[in-house]
C-alpha cells in the first residue's frame, strides 16, 4: 500500500488500546509521584504518547483519573444473594480496589480537586459514582439517599484511612467496617 493510498495510517501507535496504555501509565505515575506529582507531561511521557493524544480524549487531568478509576474500578461484582452479603462484597470490593498501586491516591486526589472545581465535580458524579449508585439502588431496592450514604461512609472511611496512615485499610479493619455499616444500614437507622 503506498503512502498516498487513502487507507494508509500515518506512523505512530495504533488507536486501538491507547485508553489502557494511558490508564496503566497514569495509576503508575500516581503510584511513583502520588497525585500532584502525576501531571499531564508527565503521564503522556510514561505512556510514550504526545500530551496531545491524551487532551483531545480528556480535557483535564481530572476528568482522565476519573474514567482512569472507572476502568480500573470494572463493575461492583455482584452474586445472587441477600441484602446483607451484598452489601459486605461491595465494600470489600471497593477496599480491595482501593489498595491497588495508584488507585487510592488517585481517588483521593482528584477528590480534593473537586472541592473546588464544580466541573470535577459533575464528572465526578456522572461517570464514576452515578453507575454504582443505581446498580446499588437497584440490586438493594433502597432510595438514592441512602445508597448515597452508603457510598459516602465506605470510600470517605478507606480514603481517610489511607491519607492518614499511607496505606490501605487492613483486613480486620475492613471486617469491622462491614459489621458496622450492614448492621446500621439493615437495621433501617440511617438517613431517612
Amino acid at each position: 500500500m503506498s503512502p498516498a493510498s487513502p487507507s494508509a495510517r500515518p506512523p505512530g501507535r495504533p488507536r486501538a488500546g491507547i485508553e489502557a496504555t494511558v490508564f496503566a501509565a497514569t495509576l503508575s505515575t500516581v503510584h511513583e509521584l502520588g497525585y500532584a506529582g502525576a501531571t499531564m507531561d508527565r503521564i503522556a511521557a510514561a505512556a510514550g504518547v504526545a500530551k496531545t493524544t491524551i487532551y483531545r480524549r480528556w480535557p483535564s487531568k481530572g476528568a482522565l483519573i476519573t474514567d482512569c478509576l472507572v476502568d480500573a474500578l470494572g463493575p461492583v461484582p455482584l452474586a445472587d444473594a441477600g441484602r446483607e452479603e451484598i452489601m459486605a462484597s461491595a465494600i470489600r470490593w471497593v477496599a480491595a480496589k482501593v489498595s491497588e498501586p495508584g488507585v487510592g491516591a488517585a481517588f483521593a486526589g482528584v477528590f480534593v480537586d473537586a472541592v473546588s472545581d464544580p466541573a470535577l465535580r459533575q464528572i465526578l458524579s456522572t461517570r464514576l459514582q452515578d453507575p454504582y449508585r443505581v446498580v446499588l439502588q437497584d440490586v438493594l431496592d433502597e432510595p438514592e439517599n441512602r445508597v448515597l450514604f452508603f457510598i459516602d461512609v465506605i470510600v470517605g472511611t478507606l480514603l481517610h484511612r489511607m491519607g492518614m496512615t499511607g496505606a490501605p485499610m487492613v483486613d480486620a479493619d475492613v471486617t469491622a467496617l462491614v459489621e458496622m455499616v450492614v448492621r446500621h444500614l439493615t437495621n433501617g437507622t440511617g438517613p431517612a
